[in-house]
């Protein structure tokens, strides 16, 4: 960023405010928030003695769940507070984990999904708008798109040393695993307590709540209505990152089939999120290519993946996997800059959220279709 001589003077009600401060903190909560002994959950539960169709119900539970807070959760964003929702989704995350460590039958599995869902949605958007609104704040909004790369590399390299770590929370056993992960959203949750908060809304507060969230909701629908680029480039970068999260997805099974040993597929998986490592740089160094172009290059890239795939070589199949997460970190962080430019400040967090609601409905058109691609082929 080029202002670091302004980074340090803005002052509100709360006091003063630093926007490096306020960055640095929120990479550590990406850092703390990301990192968890229990990310390999249904490896877990499949040690545990649960069925794949106890689990796959399990993991219905919790995309319905995420599916029907995804949009409110934005919303509450906007008009009580970005911090506030990061510290709810941070209270979700804890408590999911606790129920699960107290688990002993099915019930209390289940019992942990909507919590662990509503923790991904509380920071789904808040986190973004947040920043975004940080930096406008002091004419700074130049660098969140290295912003957002910084956190996508954080995200990748988290993700693979969460599946790296699969082995040792099944060595631990499920229930010091998840114990483990409270108390790393306690910390987290400390972190996120020292965040500033910056309100996307001063409206809606002499109404009542869901008068409130039923405006809000029909202000931002009208803001896409009106704004058709903006709806465009949400629909297009979510079906391009859905492709690739299938084809990452399937690709544990299909490396399996193709020979690949138990202890290399851990490995290649890994090696595939940095992929997504490769993109987040990338990106940063293409700031005048014309987005049409860095769309065309990065769709082609999470094709030829797919094609890859389909070789059944295993070098072949891990170099797709590897230029799929790079084209798909590259057009998602290109695009969600260039949305974040879009998006009014009052609605930024519920219209982040709107995105990520678009995501889940196309994954779950596209899941079934997938796994009927990849079967055959």
């Amino acid at each position: 960023m080029s202002n670091d001589n302004n980074t340090n003077n803005l002052i509100n009600n709360s006091g003063k405010f630093s926007l490096r401060k306020q960055i640095r903190t929120l990479y550590i909560t990406g850092i703390l928030g990301n990192l968890s002994l229990t990310g390999a959950w249904v490896v877990i539960l499949a040690a545990r003695g649960f069925s794949l169709v106890q689990i796959g119900f399990a993991e219905t539970v919790f995309h319905i769940t995420s599916l029907i807070c995804e949009i409110p959760s934005g919303m509450l964003a906007d008009i009580y507070g970005r911090k506030k929702m990061l510290a709810l989704g941070n209270l979700m995350a804890i408590t999911g984990d606790l129920v699960m460590f107290f688990s002993q039958d099915y019930a209390l599995v289940l019992l942990s999904m909507p919590f662990h869902a509503m923790a991904y949605n509380f920071a789904s958007g808040s986190g973004e708008a947040l920043a975004y609104d940080s930096m406008k704040r002091e004419n700074a909004q130049a660098g969140y798109e290295k912003y957002v790369s910084n956190q996508s590399i954080i995200y990748r390299i988290a993700s693979g040393i969460s599946t790296l770590a699969a082995g040792l929370a099944l060595y631990l056993g499920y229930r010091k695993s998840y114990l483990i992960s409270a108390l790393m959203g306690c910390i987290t949750l400390f972190f996120t307590l020292k965040l500033f908060e910056i309100k996307g809304s001063k409206a809606r507060k002499d109404k009542s709540l869901l008068k409130g969230m039923i405006l809000f909701f029909a202000d931002s629908i009208r803001f896409l209505y009106n704004n058709s680029k903006a709806a465009k480039l949400m629909f297009l970068n979510s079906f391009v990152g859905a492709v690739d999260i299938l084809l990452l997805f399937f690709l544990q099974s299909k490396l399996k089939s193709a020979g690949i040993s138990n202890w290399l597929l851990g490995p290649a998986l890994f090696i595939m999120e940095l992929g997504g490592i490769v993109g987040a740089r990338l990106i940063l160094k293409a700031k005048k290519a014309r987005y049409v172009s860095v769309f065309i290059i990065c769709t082609t890239g999470v094709l030829t993946g797919v094609l890859l795939e389909h070789t059944s070589i295993i070098g072949l199949m891990v170099l797709g996997g590897f230029i799929s997460a790079m084209a798909d970190d590259a057009i998602q962080i290109r695009t969600d800059a260039k949305l974040q430019d879009m998006f009014p400040s009052e609605q930024r967090a519920t219209l982040i959220s709107i995105s990520s609601f678009t995501f889940s409905v196309i994954m779950i058109v596209l899941s079934p279709l997938a796994g009927y691609f990849f079967s055959i082929w």
